[in-house]
């Protein structure tokens, strides 16, 4: 139990993240129905079955902003998977491209790290329809700081 104790919050939450703990993982965008699937090295997989309103435009189709917030909770457990004790990441640099409008449907979406140094990280994320169709790609770059 010390051990614990003498790790910190980010430490933890990465370690749940390594220990594919997606039960214990938290988040308020889980308020949004955002679920984590699997964690696993250098990857996460998500599920967002169904959209609230509030993430819909006048048009009836799904906000771009959410559809980063999905994007961004798939890019931090992925990095955070890689982590080590002592160590932390954040984005440097994130591009989206939005393949087709969305109206609400289930979505899954997946991430991989790439590549991986000292001090930065690649990632490439994307968000798929249940009927397989791509939607939304994005790829992201991590400054990795060691505390």
């Amino acid at each position: 139990m010390a051990e614990t104790s003498n790790r910190g919050p980010l430490t933890e939450r990465n370690r749940l993240i390594k220990e594919n703990r997606v039960g214990d993982y938290t988040s308020p965008n889980l308020a949004l129905g955002m679920a984590p699937v699997e964690f696993r090295a250098g990857t996460s997989r998500w599920a967002w079955k169904a959209q609230p309103a509030v993430a819909l435009n006048p048009f009836g189709t799904m906000q771009g902003g959410y559809l980063a917030v999905f994007i961004d909770e798939l890019l931090s457990t992925a990095i955070a998977s890689v982590l080590d004790d002592g160590e932390w990441a954040m984005t440097a640099e994130f591009k989206i491209n939005f393949l087709r409008a969305l109206t609400p449907t289930s979505l899954t979406g997946t991430a991989r790290v790439l590549r991986r140094s000292r001090t930065l990280a690649f990632l490439e994320a994307q968000v798929e329809t249940e009927d397989g169709q791509i939607a939304v790609t994005a790829s992201s770059t991590w400054a990795v700081i060691k505390r």
